[in-house]
């Protein structure tokens, strides 16, 4: 599961780390492009926010990972450990709830948009929001595992097993 894990986180980084290399080599080119020899390309633009889309619903996986999106914690400092991950177990159910929503218009919007293409880039505009059930289906991986560390930490007692985030 570990092994898993770690070949999954790598892939995500890597895919994130060319994505943005992507992105910001097209736009830099894009302006050398317009400033430089006054030529603008029809397709950098719609690259780059192409891009930008899929650097974003990724980016909630990671941010998931890490712990790092933003969370009003005031009560749950105040409340004993136990409550405290009942807590958050909850509210990860709560998310897999929004993220279930979410994927399923993603879904219809992915088929629905299949017929219509990107006019600078020629491809279709699903690839674009293809982007939305990716990024909530590994948001939704990550709210389990998550919800498995929390688990395990109430079955054991043991309030430092695994950090936040659902790192196994």
């Amino acid at each position: 599961m570990k092994k898993i894990l770690s070949v999954f986180d790598r892939f995500e980084e890597v895919a994130l780390v060319v994505m943005f290399a992507v992105m910001v080599l097209v736009i830099f080119f894009q302006i050398i492009m317009r400033y430089v020899f006054n030529n603008s390309l029809s397709w950098s633009e719609e690259l780059g926010k192409f891009l930008f889309v899929w650097l974003s619903w990724f980016g909630i996986s990671i941010g998931a990972k890490r712990g790092e999106h933003i969370k009003i914690t005031m009560l749950l400092d105040k409340l004993p450990y136990k409550a405290a991950q009942i807590c958050n177990i909850l509210s990860e159910i709560i998310i897999i709830g929004i993220c279930a929503v979410t994927l399923h218009y993603g879904f219809v919007l992915v088929s629905s948009q299949s017929h219509v293409h990107y006019a600078g880039i020629k491809i279709s505009i699903s690839w674009g929001y293809l982007a939305v059930v990716v990024g909530c289906g590994m948001m939704v991986m990550r709210c389990v595992l998550t919800i498995i560390t929390s688990l395990i930490e109430l079955k054991h007692d043991n309030p430092t097993t695994a950090p936040e985030g659902g790192d196994l």
